[in-house]
């Protein structure tokens, strides 16, 4: 088919599609996005639904890319792409009671909009944060390529999103590790009211490509063959030859970034220049030209689309409103699982608390054949404190993944794993370096089983804690970060046989599991460990010591600073429980404990304010008031940075307050 350019087609359409079929087709791919939103913006204007974000002008690209994937290939699209969702031929009446938030959409009325996923699919929609689905796509393709499926994984953002850091870690890691994700870049002109002079100063976005080593291309965003075809030979060269891809399209927002925001900071001939070049339109009349198809046609087309709408929509608008129901959305915060008790052996060995943890990391990485570990230098060097040491050889480089410095697309990696249904695990260097990997962990991992009923099959592993002389950045111990995010277990063990069954645990659970490590109990603390596999179910807190005139409450590093002083000041009176699970916590086993000494003192190697020891001290406070002989007492670090030289750091630490407080209480 030739070049056309007449005063009816303002966009050059060439291609060698002489189907008149496939032509026909994607007519009809296109002009059904634009026919949905027409009808969106007239019940947005009658209060129907609350919100929307237009893709007007920029259909072409969203079927296009499509079209030119097999059904079975992962697409995560962005909030102007309605057309993966119609192209993949989702019933409208599940899209119209999504946008409703009515029950049968995909996410119960929990989110709005395009931010949900479907496996049935194989679409998976973003979060508001833009940047982390570019790393879920990293983990995707990442399991297709470790299941030799010959898959491509695409995934959308704007020009906006590609200014932040997430872009640019998802990139580097798919170059690094030749992952088949199709990089898409919908260049529209405007983050929100932002125009591109003041987001980027290359010439074009694609250029971007080439400081990753990554091939990149620039296609007319407008021009629905254009993007069709040449997007299908790029994928088709990707499933032969798995590598990233960087692909620009170049198009224009031609209404406001969402309805209330207008377009008035849009010069009026810049919105004519892009209006000429409408998807749809010129596509339309380049059919018509070369008698592709007829008026008669295109009106049977558009009468057939606007029977579908109204038919679906009547379908939606009859559903009920949703019902809230307590213990549905309670139960649907955290993925189905029944705890798999594996009793441990009668036989032992004396382990270090890193040896035991070590080898659970090893004997999950048996158990699950599907499981990926991801870290700083965790191959060749067995990390930095030895625990991935020799796994490399025994399960190899596929598995044991040596990560660049890139904590918040890591974490979307394995998210990205999760989705194709395997296992994750990440090491954090140090668990000060998770404020990289924040947004992530509390925006996606901890929300998406919520949200859309996705599990995200995810460990992340967290060196923490002071005693070690490492100064601000390796010494804090952030459980408190995390403890009040629903969706997250937080894990935080004392002695090596429960640091071994807990985390076996953690490897089984299908949700995400942060597993906190005390740098300082790694080599310090010995202990009997059952040999073998075993398990160690969560939110069972552990009873260290039992006595009846105070309840000490503590875990991690301060277990053993009370057993300590116990035995400094020879106090056999107490109750020591070791919770070893904050999320979810033991309240049954606190409230009894507190309940029969009617004293409690709550030890937190945390600073104070807004840390975990306040939450229990509150809970107390609520759940065994009437049981209680003297305030409940709370003993944490200072409200200071944790400090490097050994004299601050004592003074920095708890220990020695705890030790005061504890008698004061006795003597209360």
């Amino acid at each position: 088919m030739s070049s056309v350019d007449t005063s009816q087609t303002n966009i050059q359409y060439k291609s060698s599609i002489h189907d008149t079929e496939t032509l026909q087709d994607l007519y009809y791919a296109i002009l059904k996005p634009r026919m949905i939103e027409e009808k969106m913006l007239i019940l947005l204007r009658q209060g129907k639904i609350s919100k929307w974000f237009s893709g007007i002008g920029q259909e072409a690209i969203s079927v296009g890319v499509t079209r030119a994937l097999y059904k079975h290939e992962y697409i995560l699209p962005m909030h102007r792409n309605l057309g993966v969702f119609t192209t993949r031929e989702i019933p409208l009446k599940r899209l119209f009671a999504q946008w409703q938030g009515k029950a049968s959409g995909f996410t119960k009325g929990r989110d709005r909009s395009f931010h949900f996923g479907t496996q049935e699919f194989n679409i998976v929609g973003m979060i508001s944060h833009l940047g982390p689905q570019l790393g879920v796509a990293d983990g995707i393709a990442l399991a297709s390529k470790l299941k030799n499926e010959g898959s491509v994984t695409a995934v959308f953002t704007g020009e906006g999103g590609t200014s932040e850091g997430d872009f640019h870690e998802a990139l580097n890691i798919a170059s690094v590790w030749d992952l088949p994700v199709l990089f898409c870049i919908e260049n529209n002109g405007y983050g929100l009211s932002t125009p591109t002079t003041e987001q980027y100063r290359c010439k074009d976005l694609a250029d971007r490509g080439a400081g990753y080593g990554m091939e990149a291309h620039i296609i007319d965003g407008n021009n629905i063959l254009e993007v069709y075809e040449k997007i299908s030979e790029i994928a088709e060269s990707m499933r032969v030859e798995p590598r990233p891809v960087l692909v620009e399209f170049k198009t224009f927002r031609m209404r406001g970034h969402e309805e209330a925001s207008g377009t008035k900071y849009v010069p009026q001939e810049l919105m004519d220049e892009w209006q000429a070049k409408d998807p749809v339109i010129n596509f339309e009349n380049f059919l018509l030209e070369h008698k592709i198809i007829s008026h008669d046609q295109i009106s049977e087309i558009k009468e057939k689309i606007l029977l579908e709408i109204n038919e679906h929509l009547d379908i939606a608008n009859s559903e009920a409103i949703v019902s809230a129901n307590l213990e549905t959305e309670l139960n649907d915060v955290y993925a189905n699982y029944n705890f798999e008790e594996v009793q441990p052996g009668s036989t032992t060995s004396e382990l270090r608390f890193i040896d035991a943890i070590a080898e659970s990391v090893s004997g999950s990485m048996e158990r699950h054949p599907d499981l990926v570990l991801m870290g700083q230098d965790i191959a060749d060097y067995g990390g930095v404190f030895k625990i991935t040491d020799g796994l490399l050889h025994k399960y190899g480089k596929e598995r044991i993944r040596n990560t660049p410095i890139c904590e918040s697309a890591i974490v979307g990696t394995a998210m990205g794993l999760s989705i194709k249904g395997m296992k994750a695990m990440v090491e954090m260097q140090f668990s000060d370096f998770v404020s990289s990997g924040f947004n992530p962990i509390v925006n996606y991992l901890a929300k998406v089983n919520y949200r859309w009923n996705q599990n995200a099959d995810v460990v992340i592993r967290m060196p923490c804690g002071g005693s070690v002389g490492a100064g601000p950045f390796h010494s804090q111990t952030n459980e408190a970060w995390f403890t009040k995010i629903p969706g997250l277990k937080v894990i935080y063990p004392a002695f090596p046989a429960d640091a071994k069954g807990l985390l076996n645990t953690a490897f089984n659970d299908p949700n995400p599991v942060l597993y906190f490590e005390h740098k300082a109990l790694y080599r310090s603390i010995r202990q009997e460990v059952p040999e073998g596999y075993y398990t160690t179910e969560f939110g069972k807190a552990s009873l260290i010591r039992e006595g009846s005139n105070v309840t000490i409450i503590t875990y991690g590093a301060g277990v053993h600073w009370a057993m300590e002083i116990l035995d400094e000041l020879k106090i056999d009176s107490a109750d020591l429980l070791d919770l070893r699970s904050l999320q979810p916590l033991d309240n049954r086993a606190i409230c009894k404990s507190v309940t029969k000494t009617g004293k409690a003192i709550v030890l937190t190697e945390d600073s104070l304010t807004g840390s975990f020891a306040s939450e229990i001290a509150a809970m107390i406070s609520e759940e065994c008031f009437e049981s209680l002989d003297a305030p409940v007492y709370r003993v944490g670090s200072l409200e200071t940075p944790i400090p490097f030289a050994k004299e601050l750091e004592n003074q920095y630490l708890p220990k020695d307050r705890f030790k005061s407080k504890l008698q004061e209480l006795l003597n209360y």
